[in-house]
């Protein structure tokens, strides 16, 4: 009966739990407002936005591709020990993003963050639902949930004083104090636990999902640099990515122990609720790269500024997030989403109509909705996923609904901003026209190159600039709307397919299979 009731510290451990995540979550906010720094020749890397999109997704896929042999080595070895290692690497690959002398460093820095993250994230949740009784699981999802954002409160904040006043690598630093506080607080506070019968590991499979992952998102990424789909060097990793992935999916049908097994999404509470998580983060991850410069070139803010006015969005999130397991329980889950993904979808659509004259209340007030709407997204998914396993299996669940999330993201950050890039192109082509040919190459790359150049050529540079806003301005619009149609698409698929309120009382082995005790 103890056990049936939880561990007697549950919300102790909730607190270090969430209070670990902060540097994988913080870590990502932090970048996006530091994007725009990283990009400048003089005072960051010169980075170029495919550059800039490789640091993104290099973590992301490296992340997404680990996740679930990590969750299954967790079970198997120890979650809390797989949760200190996790931190080691975190934590040491922060401090080599920080002093990385070129792009390329950073971008093979930030995927050895993702190997760090990848053993943190499905951690955390796997010890959550196993040291919380079912009837509190729910509850201590969305306080996890609330914790990640006041991560995304923290994050731009943050960064913008870090870049004020140091350089940019101190973005990365600041993980290094949030690591050795949690590593102390882990070791006396969270209990070790493991699956009694955990699954077997799976190389192959993970190698054939990040080789697919990487060369899809290679491709996707040289269309944009090309502004063109039908060159040899978008469509070969393409259609390497796509066999490989099917070789993946293939191989993963066929054996007992896959690293992603697609048997689960025969449950249309699971398949729904993680196609949701992706859809979202698809559409939200590629809107959230053209923000970083629409407020900060675009508008004019510091990066300081452009932090502080995310902090309504961060601020929805503590607010709906610990409120969104009632909402779901009040209308059912398949209302709450449906409406949340239909007000995302809104927000989206609304940067469309956004250009160089928008009001400040204005951006304050879509930012506040996105965020309340996205409160009302997460934990719901997250619980519906984790309850359709069996609790020992938390592990596999949370690496699950991440992977797909990290995906999702990646690939956003990827189509969508080749879009921005693509769309972008096309507008600032007849301001460059006088140009000579390697400086129109380069400022036509992306609006940190024109500006870039505009810069260099001194007071003849000037006729550049606002050219090169407008043309990002009509990018983003495009891009916003193809963002929008996205969670629009989401809404459907919620409405459609995932389970409202129970009307009938749960069948015996379900009831049964939540009852099982907790592994301590």
């Amino acid at each position: 009966m103890e056990q049936q009731l939880g561990h007697p510290r549950r919300w102790q451990i909730l607190g270090v739990l969430v209070f670990s995540l902060l540097a994988v979550v913080l870590d990502n906010t932090i970048l996006n407002v530091a994007l725009k720094t990283i990009a400048d020749p003089a005072v960051g890397l010169g980075a170029t936005q495919s550059q800039l999109e490789w640091a993104i997704n290099s973590y992301t896929l490296v992340f997404a591709g680990l996740l679930f042999t990590f969750g299954v080595i967790g079970d198997r070895t120890g979650r809390k020990r797989m949760l200190m290692v996790g931190m080691v690497l975190f934590g040491l690959a922060s401090l080599a993003s920080a002093y990385a002398q070129d792009p390329m460093q950073l971008i093979v820095a930030r995927a050895f963050m993702g190997i760090g993250g990848a053993a943190i994230m499905p951690a955390t949740l796997a010890i959550i639902s196993n040291v919380f009784p079912p009837q509190e699981r729910g509850k201590a999802i969305g306080v996890w949930a609330g914790g990640v954002g006041l991560a995304v409160a923290i994050g731009p904040i943050t960064g913008g004083l870090l870049i004020q006043h140091f350089w940019w690598g101190s973005v990365f630093l600041v993980n290094l104090p949030i690591v050795l506080v949690s590593m102390v607080l882990i070791s006396l506070v969270v209990p070790e636990s493991r699956d009694p019968k955990p699954s077997r590991l799976d190389p192959v499979g993970v190698i054939l999902s990040i080789v697919g992952l990487v060369a899809i998102t290679y491709g996707i990424i040289r269309g944009g640099e090309l502004a063109t789909i039908a060159s040899a060097q978008v469509l070969v990793p393409t259609i390497l990515g796509i066999v490989v992935l099917a070789a993946f999916v293939w191989y993963e049908r066929r054996i007992d122990h896959p690293a992603f097994d697609v048997t689960y999404f025969r449950d249309p509470r699971f398949a729904t609720a993680v196609g949701m998580i992706g859809i979202v983060f698809f559409a939200m991850m590629g809107a959230m790269f053209f923000l970083v410069f629409y407020l900060q070139i675009v508008l004019g803010f510091s990066a300081l500024q452009a932090g502080a006015l995310m902090i309504p969005f961060a601020a929805a999130q503590l607010i709906f997030a610990p409120l969104s397991q009632q909402m779901a329980a009040r209308f059912g889950g398949k209302l709450s989403a449906t409406v949340s993904m239909v007000v995302v979808a809104a927000a989206l659509a609304s940067y469309a109509l956004m250009d160089h004259n928008t009001p400040v209340v204005l951006l304050e007030i879509v930012f506040f909705v996105q965020g309340a709407a996205m409160a009302n997204i997460m934990p719901p998914a997250t619980t519906a996923i984790m309850e359709a396993l069996p609790r020992e299996k938390a592990g596999v669940g949370s690496a699950m609904s991440n992977t797909v999330r990290q995906v999702a993201g990646a690939l956003g950050v990827a189509l969508l901003g080749s879009l921005l890039s693509a769309t972008y192109r096309d507008q600032i082509a007849p301001a460059l026209v006088g140009l000579p040919d390697q400086l129109r190459h380069l400022a036509g790359e992306s609006l940190t190159g024109t500006l870039g150049v505009a810069q260099s050529l001194g007071a003849p540079g000037a006729a550049l600039i606002e050219p090169a806003k407008l043309a990002f301005v009509e990018g983003m619009h495009i891009t916003a709307l193809v963002s929008a149609i996205i969670a629009l698409v989401g809404a459907l698929v919620v409405f459609r397919w995932l389970p409202g309120k129970p009307s009938v009382a749960p069948a015996p082995e379900e009831i049964s299979r939540d009852r099982e005790p907790a592994v301590v």
